[in-house]
């Protein structure tokens, strides 16, 4: 039986529990990816797999190869100064390649703030802050490089990603505060946006644009309060936005929006593990103790 050959470009939490999903789905595959620092051979899980450096316009030339005869490509690196570094460098060879899918991970900030208010695929991208307007060019940079080489390329837009190791209750468990504003976010768990892009790889439908979220879009401040009442926190403290010292957090919070996933269900036929935040963090903290 033949193995689906998978190239990463980036090697972070998303692409780890993709190949966690096909391990567990039983799926026959092989895979490399990319690294900032130097070429070597890693392990992960049970599985051994070449790295290769790609550091901005620094990389081990091997990797051509490999990507060129990848048939699922997942592309996870950030937009550097409005440019995806993937697309300015390996254009010529992406073009020519024999992939049979490649996705694009964006993020629903390219909707920009909507005021609290429903987006979809069709809403129209509003997003002008840093990151926003990164992956708003980005993406209209894949879409011209798709239509023009006819190529099946796909484009993911997700919400907030939390995990076991990344959520809200260890940042409130930390600091016992939260944002003191009101603005409505989606939230996706990371192992259902690994069965979303590996259902996404093996759809039968081409050049998708999706949004990455879960059923119920909610307020900071009520995921703060539900993950407080887990916690058994009682003096929870509210902090305005301008009181934070970190820029990030001042850029996400210039949005507000609920981002619907009905196409994304729809195009995909996915259940939800984790339909909700409420699930997902009462999962996490009940295989916390």
């Amino acid at each position: 039986m033949n193995k689906d050959r998978f190239f990463f470009f980036g090697f972070g939490q998303t692409a780890k529990y993709l190949i966690k999903n096909l391990d567990q789905s039983k799926k026959k595959f092989t895979f490399s990816a990319t690294n900032t620092k130097k070429t070597t051979l890693k392990t992960f899980g049970k599985k051994k797999f070449l790295s290769f450096k790609f550091k901005d316009k620094f990389y081990d030339k091997k990797l051509i190869k490999m990507f060129s005869d990848a048939d699922y490509i997942l592309v996870s690196i950030p937009p550097q100064k409005k440019r995806d570094l993937v697309l300015k460098i390996f254009n010529k060879f992406l073009k020519k390649s024999k992939f049979k899918k490649l996705i694009y991970l964006s993020a629903t900030s390219v909707y920009g703030n909507h005021n609290g208010k429903w987006v979809n695929e069709n809403s129209k991208l509003k997003g002008n802050t840093k990151f926003g307007l990164g992956r708003k060019i980005v993406e209209k940079s894949w879409i011209k490089f798709r239509d023009l080489y006819k190529l099946d390329i796909n484009i993911l837009r997700v919400s907030g990603i939390y995990s076991k190791e990344s959520n809200v209750l260890k940042k409130i468990s930390k600091k016992n505060i939260y944002v003191k504003e009101k603005k409505y976010f989606s939230r996706i768990r990371i192992e259902d946006l690994a069965q979303i892009i590996k259902k996404m790889f093996y759809s039968q439908k081409s050049s998708l644009i999706l949004n990455a979220s879960d059923d119920k879009p909610a307020t900071n401040i009520e995921v703060a309060n539900f993950a407080a009442k887990l916690l058994k926190i009682k003096n929870l403290r509210p902090m305005p936005i301008a009181n934070f010292k970190n820029k990030m957090i001042k850029e996400f919070y210039k949005d507000s929006k609920k981002v619907s996933n009905k196409k994304m269900k729809n195009k995909l036929l996915i259940k939800l593990k984790y339909p909700t935040y409420k699930e997902g963090l009462r999962n996490i903290f009940n295989n916390s103790r």
